[in-house]
């Protein structure tokens, strides 16, 4: 198969390799750029042991928690240039979108195109969309969202990053009502700017896919073998990257970015004692703008 330069420049462009590199490991892969990525990260040419990706599509990311902090919203609200994603009208109504669908609770971006707009029922979201479209001059699209709401004792929190470039939503769960503390604030909000920056895919071991586990697995020892080393030695240097894989990607076990000396989960911990109740990370979102296929075709207003 021929390796073209379009190729070898979406491969370095992901892994951050050397071109002649890229071309090589696309030419053993057939040219199949996944499996270009593994065999780079097998020779220790590409560190992407977290994929946070380097998507660039215009829009902005919005969220929305109720004031009780019992159900929260990410949307990502995409559009033509960054002059109209940097618009306030363009804002205030991503703002709208993200309170609609806290209220409403839509399955999907389909059903929510077609539920009558909270704030004027006269229309459906779809045509209010248009209403924007027609306003700011640029086709829009609302190209997905993630919606939590607490059933028992817990708290939702969001955090939107720089412009609207990177959106998290987290939820905690606790064992009593302690919602409205304001160390459990200041908590959600440190584990959402974390989430933001260090992009975890878990919050802890047990949530690792056993699919992403066994990917990994076979990565180190690939990467293990080429040492040449016995293979029990080769077992150890397999698991032990494996182990530091966890502590990069699971939430709990990363070093906190504010005080690097803790984990996540001991600040976690800490909050906690101080206020006399147990605290869980239940889950979190992290949406990173245009991270998702600019070329489908998600529900739209023209």
């Amino acid at each position: 198969m021929e390796i073209t330069a379009s190729m070898v420049k979406t491969l370095r462009a992901e892994t951050g390799a050397g071109m002649m590199d890229c071309k090589k490991a696309l030419t053993e892969a057939d040219g199949d750029i996944e499996k270009a990525v593994d065999i780079l990260r097998t020779k220790g040419l590409a560190d992407l042991a977290k994929k946070a990706g380097r998507a660039t599509f215009e829009g902005i990311i919005g969220s929305y928690v109720a004031d009780d902090g019992r159900s929260g919203v990410l949307v990502e609200v995409n559009c033509e240039t960054d002059f109209v994603a940097l618009n306030d009208d363009f804002k205030t109504f991503v703002a709208s979108i993200a309170k609609h669908i806290a209220a409403s609770a839509p399955e999907d971006v389909p059903a929510l195109m077609a539920q009558p707009f909270v704030e004027r029922p006269e229309l459906t979201v779809e045509k209010y969309l248009g209403e924007y479209v027609a306003k700011l001059g640029e086709n829009m699209v609302i190209s997905r969202f993630t919606r939590y709401e607490v059933s028992d004792n817990g708290v939702i929190g969001a955090y939107v990053h720089g412009v609207g470039n990177i959106g998290v939503l987290v939820q905690l769960a606790t064992d009593s009502a302690a919602s409205q503390a304001p160390e459990l604030a200041t908590l959600l909000k440190d584990l959402a700017m974390q989430v933001a920056a260090s992009a975890p895919i878990a919050v802890s071991e047990e949530q690792v896919s056993a699919e992403v586990i066994e990917h990994e697995k076979s990565i180190y020892m690939a990467q293990a073998a080429e040492t040449g080393k016995p293979e029990q030695i080769q077992l150890k240097i397999a698991e032990g990257r494996l182990q530091k894989f966890f502590k990069e990607v699971c939430l709990l076990e990363q070093l906190f970015v504010k005080d690097p000396d803790i984990t996540v989960g001991k600040l976690v911990t800490s909050v906690g004692r101080e206020l006399g109740i147990d605290i869980k990370v239940v889950r979190f979102t992290r949406f990173l703008l245009g991270e998702t296929n600019p070329e489908a075709k998600p529900q739209t207003a023209c």
